[in-house]
């Protein structure tokens, strides 16, 4: 169980290290939808350490920096980020649903849902095509 939620821990501090680099790109409501989903990495994150505390597991720390996939340098790069960072994190979080029971897993079923929900928002905000994926979160 608390390998599943300190591997979702480290994933959260991913994406809101990348929704830094995200937020600088864009303007208007997608400067805000991405503030918005950093807030909710940020959520995420907080609660996971009080959790992993709780259950007398040491959460892993946050790395000092992080390598982006790319080199996000106009709107069409943060966007493309927004999505796989979402992409990435939904797949984190699918690994722990069977590693995870009761509260955690549902948990870790809402994650899911809000990270696959948010990487539809981006693909439809980024023009992408198909809007939806058959199974968030999938690692192929």
């Amino acid at each position: 169980m608390s390998t599943g939620l300190a591997a979702a821990l480290t994933a959260e501090y991913a994406a809101i290290h990348a929704y830094g680099v995200i937020g600088v790109r864009l303007a208007d409501a997608a400067a805000a939808d991405a503030r918005a989903a950093e807030a909710a990495h940020r959520t995420r994150r907080d609660a996971l350490t009080v959790l992993l505390n709780e259950t007398s597991v040491t959460p892993p720390p946050a790395e000092p920096s992080y390598v982006l996939p790319y080199p996000v340098t106009d709107v069409a790069s943060a966007l493309r980020l927004a999505v796989e960072i979402e992409e990435r994190t939904a797949a984190v979080w699918r690994a722990a649903l069977p590693v995870t029971t009761g509260d955690q897993r549902g948990q870790a079923l809402a994650a899911l849902t809000d990270c696959a929900v948010r990487a539809t928002r981006w693909r439809r905000t980024a023009g992408g095509v198909p809007l939806t994926v058959a199974f968030p979160g999938k690692v192929s």
